[in-house]
């Protein structure tokens, strides 16, 4: 970003500070551009952005109220338009819609979202709206029956919770919802652009998912990453790989080596090819930066890279830890 006084480019700055926001104060990594000669910041929209995304996440933490992926999903569960949600709820149209898109809601519309989650109190909330249609209730009315018997027949066992966590929004999350059917699509991507070898693997998902945060303060899949001696990993990567070369998205090939170990190396299924549609914009420019930035990299290159991160050490040496998602402002390599 250049200088609106001297027409010159800025550095970017960070640093770590306190932010206003309803009254309360939230600690984050500040962006901003600093005119060298005249000493003054700047913001460009995207760092406005990221600087508010940090305060919004710690704000809705804070408050447990629910992240826009989760009242969109919540929604879509009950097969239900926009319009026809803000009818049910009793909000105006653009305002639930502005909760979908990241705007936080006040206390009493958040606990409102948060009720509709039990079928049972949705039920109550369609049978006293006054703006639905009776065939509009029964046709909602039909789709929160058959929630119901999914309760009853599959309650014992989810497998997205099992492989993923079950866990709201947080910083071990990127803010994000542990998205299984994202996490997969990103491990087909950097099948088709790499080729890598599993440990390799588990350093480019990584590095995504973190440059992510980095760059819009949210992760993309929502997982959470730990640190072990080969770097940093997916949780319960292991049966992640299972599940997703089970399901063709993949192909894993095994490799008996002199030494006596086994490498293991993900290889693009004949009959799978990536979505794109899964992801917007700005996700799918952070895969395509670290496809390009590690695609030659050797798999112990790769493992010696990210034992520089801050990310991996502190967290390693700490007993393997869970890794907290504010470590991307902290990555040195990309």
């Amino acid at each position: 970003m250049k200088s609106p006084i001297t027409g010159k480019e800025m550095p970017l700055r960070q640093e770590k500070g306190a932010f206003d926001f309803r009254k309360e104060q939230f600690e984050i990594v500040y962006h901003y551009y600093e005119c060298e000669e005249s000493k003054e910041r700047f913001e460009s929209e995207e760092l406005t952005q990221l600087n508010l995304s940090q305060v919004y996440n710690q704000y809705r933490k804070r408050h447990n109220l629910p992240f826009p992926e989760e009242i969109k999903e919540l929604r879509e569960t009950y097969n239900l338009s926009a319009a026809k949600m803000s009818e049910v709820l009793g909000f105006g149209i653009n305002v639930y819609r502005s909760y979908e898109q990241g705007e936080i809601p006040n206390s009493s519309n958040a606990k409102l979202i948060q009720l509709t989650q039990d079928p049972r109190e949705f039920k109550k909330l369609v049978s006293l709206s006054s703006s639905l249609s009776e065939k509009e209730k029964t046709k909602i009315n039909q789709r929160i029956n058959e929630l119901l018997l999914e309760e009853v027949e599959f309650e014992s066992f989810d497998v997205k919770d099992y492989l993923m966590g079950q866990h709201s929004p947080d910083e071990t999350t990127g803010y994000r919802l542990s998205n299984l059917e994202k996490f997969t699509e990103m491990v087909v991507f950097f099948t088709y652009e790499a080729q890598p070898w599993k440990t390799k693997m588990n350093k480019l998902l990584f590095y995504a998912d973190f440059l992510h945060f980095k760059r819009c303060g949210v992760s993309i899949s929502g997982t959470q990453y730990r640190a072990i001696d080969m770097g940093p990993v997916p949780n319960n990567y292991q049966s992640l790989f299972e599940y997703i070369a089970n399901k063709d998205d993949v192909d894993v090939y095994h490799t008996q080596f002199e030494n006596g170990g086994v490498g293991e190396q993900f290889k693009p299924h004949h009959e799978r090819v990536f979505d794109p549609e899964l992801f917007d914009e700005k996700e799918l420019e952070t895969l395509q930066i670290v496809a390009k930035k590690f695609k030659k990299a050797k798999t112990q290159e790769i493992v010696n890279i990210s034992h520089q991160e801050k990310a991996w050490k502190d967290n390693f040496s700490n007993g393997k830890n869970l890794i907290n998602y504010l470590y991307a402002f902290e990555l040195i390599t990309i």
